[in-house]
């Protein structure tokens, strides 16, 4: 008899095999349960995991649909149609004038929490999707596609010999190519109207100037940040907030403009992630104003471990000298003991006994031990050794026979 060996595909929530609901993606036992149609290309920014996608009817509870466009831009569209549209699919969507294309990125339920997310006004304007992208829509789209290198480089020339200060970040074409988008940023305000007037006889095309800021830039270039992690603006964040040196000095981040600035030359915006924690884990420590007074020294306070609750006191206001690190239950304690005029023999009374060797480099040796020894002379040394060899051959009673007068 021969044995037959029995394959067993991985099947999601939906009954359907993994190989069929996604190219590339494999499930194993740790991973049973996910669906791979909630996951998207990872070559588009802002990606958002769908993790309604295998529930039956999702789609069917709004019209509205999530569509991303070139690098960090995002619109939102309403299937009149009723197309049947799943996450990947290009579209061709309305546009002011003629259709753009773009990438269905979101379905379903989420599309609801996302515009949410996104701020939009009750009264913006929400505009259809027309059909699927043909065969020729995709070309026009790719043709389109390819000038905007050589596009944005000519109109930097352009605007630097207008003696205009801005920059032309990023430009981009709409689908049927009768548009270009053109992300600038400028510190202050700038007339580019005869700017429009030269880039629209130049490319002959319609021209859009859209001002971002230098965060906005680095989300639509993207990259990896000092975390190793794709940048926080290029993979979730839409709002920037505003980042100030305060949060980094709550968090006792040395205050180094290399490391506090990020790809956008700008406060890194994780800043602030944190800040409202160390801000309130701050206010259960100890005034750094206030001393603790023992029976044999006085501390000041050094540095602080805001999250643990330890403090490092230092029996030097400038250097860490006889540095004690306790919990800030027992400096309170002692705090208090002062305040009663009591002194404490020791300002951790856990800690062991021991010898405590002073930190500071000058009380811990001579002030002379690098001066050289100085040698003695030859002549001493010579008769030194003269006189050891005499008193050697008295004592043992040696020399020639002796003389008698």
């Amino acid at each position: 008899m021969t044995e037959e060996k029995t394959t067993i595909r991985p099947t999601l929530l939906t009954g359907r095999p993994a190989a069929e609901c996604g190219a590339g993606f494999r499930l194993d036992d740790s991973l049973r349960g996910l669906s791979a149609r909630g996951c998207g290309r990872q070559d588009k920014q802002l990606n958002t995991y769908d993790y309604l996608a295998d529930i039956p009817g999702n789609n069917g509870l709004t019209d509205l649909v999530e569509v991303q466009f070139k690098n960090t831009r995002k619109g939102y569209y309403r299937n009149d149609n009723g197309l049947e549209l799943v996450k990947g699919d290009m579209v061709a969507v309305e546009a002011s004038p003629g259709h753009d294309i773009g990438t269905v990125t979101l379905t379903g339920q989420l599309v609801l929490l996302q515009m949410k997310k996104a701020n939009l006004k009750p009264g913006t304007e929400i505009k259809r999707i027309y059909r699927k992208a043909r065969p020729s829509d995709l070309e026009k789209y790719e043709e389109a596609k390819s000038r905007e290198q050589d596009t944005m480089i000519r109109s930097r020339q352009i605007a630097k010999s207008l003696d205009l200060k801005m920059k032309i970040g990023d430009v981009e074409y709409q689908g049927d190519g009768n548009k270009a988008i053109f992300y600038y940023i400028a510190d202050a305000r700038v007339d580019f109207r005869k700017l429009i007037k030269v880039l629209a006889e130049a490319f002959h095309v319609r021209i859009e100037m859209r001002q971002i800021g230098a965060r906005q830039e680095a989300g639509r270039i993207g990259g990896i940040g000092p975390c190793g992690r794709e940048l926080c603006c290029a993979t979730w964040m839409k709002n920037f907030n505003s980042v100030s040196t305060g949060a980094a000095r709550f968090q006792d981040i040395s205050p180094n403009p290399q490391k506090l600035a990020g790809q956008c030359a700008k406060l890194k915006c994780c800043l602030n992630y944190e800040a409202d924690t160390y801000v309130e884990a701050s206010r259960r420590l100890p005034s750094r104003e206030l001393t603790l007074e023992t029976a044999d020294a006085t501390y000041y306070y050094f540095k602080a471990d805001i999250l643990s609750g330890m403090v490092t006191y230092s029996t030097d206001k400038r250097l860490a000298a006889n540095v004690v690190t306790i919990h800030t239950d027992r400096a309170f304690e002692v705090i208090q003991m002062n305040r009663r005029g009591e002194k404490p023999l020791a300002l951790d009374e856990t800690a062991p006994k021991a010898h405590v060797r002073p930190i500071d480099l000058a009380e811990q040796d001579d002030l002379t031990r690098f001066d050289k020894a100085k040698r003695r002379r030859g002549g001493k040394r010579r008769g030194g050794r003269q006189d050891k060899g005499k008193e050697g051959r008295a004592r043992s009673g040696g020399g020639g026979p002796r003389k008698e007068a």
